[in-house]
Parts: structure tokens; sequence; C-alpha cells
């Protein structure tokens, strides 16, 4: 079974990646900001990360961050960025703190899949 957790303070952005998620087999839990999100991997290890990038209190970068620095979430967890800044420049400085890819707002099930795919899970 694949386990992803979904990190959002945005509830209609979440709802939406757990149903796309959820339809394509895997189990979900969600998380509505990076200190829920870090509580969560403290105790749960998980396949996938979506992490938005923009939120109060903690940045989805800072949330990165300490995934990989405290090894939270399991050894071949893969965090992806979900950010609608999509810039070739923040792209590259996304994955150099630390996410596998990036997936650009708004959502849809075509990038989502193609997501996915690029990081070796099946459909």
């Amino acid at each position: 079974m694949r386990r992803a957790l979904v990190v959002d303070d945005n509830d209609v952005n979440r709802i939406l990646a757990t149903r796309l998620l959820g339809k394509g087999g895997w189990t979900v839990a969600e998380a509505d900001c990076g200190e829920a999100a870090l509580t969560y991997l403290a105790a749960n290890a998980v396949d996938l990360i979506l992490l938005d990038v923009s939120m109060p209190t903690m940045s989805g970068q800072e949330v990165c961050r300490r995934i990989r620095l405290e090894k939270l979430g399991g050894d071949a967890v893969k965090v992806v960025a979900y950010t609608a800044h999509a810039m070739p420049e923040e792209v590259a400085s996304l994955r150099e703190g630390g996410f596998d890819t990036v997936l650009s707002k708004p959502m849809s099930r075509d990038r989502l899949a193609a997501t996915l795919l690029e990081l070796g899970f099946s459909t």
C-alpha cells in the first residue's frame, strides 16, 4: 500500500490532492500546516509528501529542510513541492533545497500522474 501525506493550508487544494491520490490507490493523510506535518512524520513513514511551499508560520522549504535533516517520513520518501511559483530558477532552488520535484498549481489529474511517474511510482 502506497502512503502519502498532503500538506497544504488551503482546504480546497488539500482535499483535491487527497481525492486524486486516493483514486489512484494511495492511502492519504493530511496536514494543514508544517508543524502538523512534522509531528505526523515523526511517527509515521510515507512514500510521498506533497508539500505546499507557501504556508503561514513555517514555509514548505523549512518543512522540507527539517524532513531531510531529521530523516523523517522514511528512507526513500519523495518530497514534492506543490506551488504556483514554478519559474525555472524557482524550481532549481526548490530542488537544491531538498525537494525531489515540483508540481505546479493548479493541480490536475494529468499533472499529478506525470509527477508520480517521474518519481518512479506506477499509476
